[in-house]
């Protein structure tokens, strides 16, 4: 069997008294998309930070492309997407491109190349040459995207990218998201927004920092008797309480 491109095992993260994330697991691999969902707060960016070596976990690993995290040169190896955005605003968007392609090792033809493609995707080819300065909320995590998709990395971790994003523009991105997958590329994605979950091929469900439930969309709908993925996040954090409560 083919290793993971993300193998979590058993990962624990408090803050204080604050339990964050509660021995979480999960595998990630190639030519497949994993959606995170849960409220703001349920510990989504703290796994995925823990996940790029950018957070210490208290216990637990974490290995990217058969690496254990943290590692520097793994990390110019994946394309990701924070939730906020980390842009130079003085530059254009085609100077932001450029200077974060030539980080991740682009360079020359494929590069101009790489910046006409990502530009498309998502629908920034007319506004490349405005500064980041003049740009809408919504239109520099649309950059932010572009940014992760510049290198054509193997791995991408998308933090709620399609936050601020129009419906017909979010439905563009997971086109080329699919694209990507069918390649063999893999691919993370947190968000809140439920009929996202539905296009994810597995999914865990996070609330307070602990993995409610985990699997297909399908299996997981038919597990716990509903037909939408809204519900059985509702439902299993019903049992969850009353798991707690009985206690």
């Amino acid at each position: 069997m083919a290793q993971p491109m993300i193998d979590v095992r058993n990962v624990a993260k408090q803050f204080g008294a604050n339990v964050v994330l509660k021995q979480i697991s999960l595998q990630l691999p190639a030519g497949r998309v994993m959606g995170l969902i849960g409220p703001s707060g349920a510990g989504k960016t703290t796994l995925v930070k823990a996940i790029l070596g950018m957070e210490k976990v208290d216990s637990g690993t974490t290995t990217v492309l058969g690496t254990e995290m943290p590692n520097r040169q793994i990390m110019q190896k994946i394309g990701y997407m924070a939730q906020s955005d980390a842009l130079y605003e003085t530059l254009t968007a085609r100077e932001n491109l450029r200077f974060f392609g030539e980080l991740m090792g682009v360079t020359g033809t494929a590069l101009t190349s790489s910046i006409t493609h990502v530009a498309q995707v998502v629908n920034l080819t007319a506004e490349l040459n405005r500064r980041v300065s003049a740009y809408s909320g919504g239109m520099k995590r649309r950059l932010s995207l572009a940014i992760a998709l510049i290198a054509d990395p193997d791995l991408l971790i998308l933090d709620e990218p399609t936050v601020g994003i129009d419906p017909e523009l979010r439905q563009q991105i997971w086109a080329e998201l699919r694209q990507l997958k069918q390649h063999g590329k893999a691919i993370l994605v947190t968000t809140h927004v439920m009929d996202e979950a539905e296009r994810c091929d597995e999914l865990m469900l996070i609330r307070e920092g602990i993995a409610l439930a985990q699997g297909t969309p399908d299996d997981l709908k038919q597990e716990y008797a509903v037909d939408t993925i809204e519900q059985v996040f509702l439902k299993a954090g019903r049992l969850q309480d009353e798991n707690h409560s009985d206690r």
